[in-house]
């Protein structure tokens, strides 16, 4: 695993590199450090990254400003911060995790784990940025109807009809979408408030009709979860 860490002191920045080379003790994982949001964009650029842990108060630059680019990539997000206060709106551009400050071992493991391990989503996203002829555009979750994969990237199936390409995977996104997102098949996340039902088929093949007449599958390990969570 590639590990960028975005921090401007030294010694925390020290100290968060020495926890996680103790959580993933035995797996083959780089860490590398950034001390600057100009130094840190650098580094996504030029090397391939599987996690971000990112402060937001970067030698006085506030790291919102590059958040909404950075979530819009095919990596995770965890904020490391002592504005605790902001964790709601980080929540919103779709970070993993938030770590306030002071933090321990045991809570950056927790952060981690939501990699790994399916942990109970969080509800406060608001938007999914994605990247488009060289923008990055921030999409209200509210907007999205269905979410397609497509190899290591995703379609954004919007309620207006339009569709947007996002770098992250459908599993990637399956963990930091709200609640009413719902994996009914391999290849597909839908917004459970817009369906209208379960249509079943011969063969015992299984459909998910949406309220704008759209049909897609559902998955046969699906269908029972499904149909007692939002149909009974």
């Amino acid at each position: 695993m590639n590990i960028l860490i975005i921090e401007d002191e030294a010694r925390i920045a020290r100290r968060i590199e020495r926890m996680l080379s103790n959580i993933f003790e035995g797996e083959e994982t780089s860490i590398q450090l950034a001390d600057s949001l100009e130094e840190g964009l650098l580094s996504i650029k030029e090397r391939q990254i599987d996690l971000l842990f990112l402060d937001l108060n970067l030698n006085g630059k506030d790291g919102f400003d590059i958040l909404e680019s950075v979530v819009s990539e095919s990596f995770h997000t965890i904020i490391i911060s002592a504005y605790k206060e902001k964790a709601i709106r980080a929540y919103e551009y779709g970070v993993l995790d938030f770590v306030p400050k002071p933090f321990d071992e045991d809570r950056l493991s927790r952060a981690c784990q939501r990699i790994t391990k399916k942990q109970e989503k969080k509800n406060q996203l608001k938007f999914l940025a994605i990247k488009k002829k060289g923008k990055h555009l921030l999409i209200k979750a509210e907007d999205i109807l269905f979410i397609k994969g497509a190899g290591i990237y995703t379609e954004i199936y919007l309620k207006n009809a339009t569709r947007e390409i996002h770098s992250k995977s459908l599993e990637s996104l399956n963990m930091i979408l709200p609640s009413n997102f719902e994996r009914i098949h391999k290849s597909y996340l839908v917004d459970m408030n817009q369906a209208k039902g379960i249509i079943s088929e011969p063969g015992s093949k299984y459909s998910l009709e949406l309220q704008n007449g759209e049909i897609l599958p559902v998955g046969r390990t699906k269908i029972k979860e499904l149909t007692k969570r939002w149909f009974s």
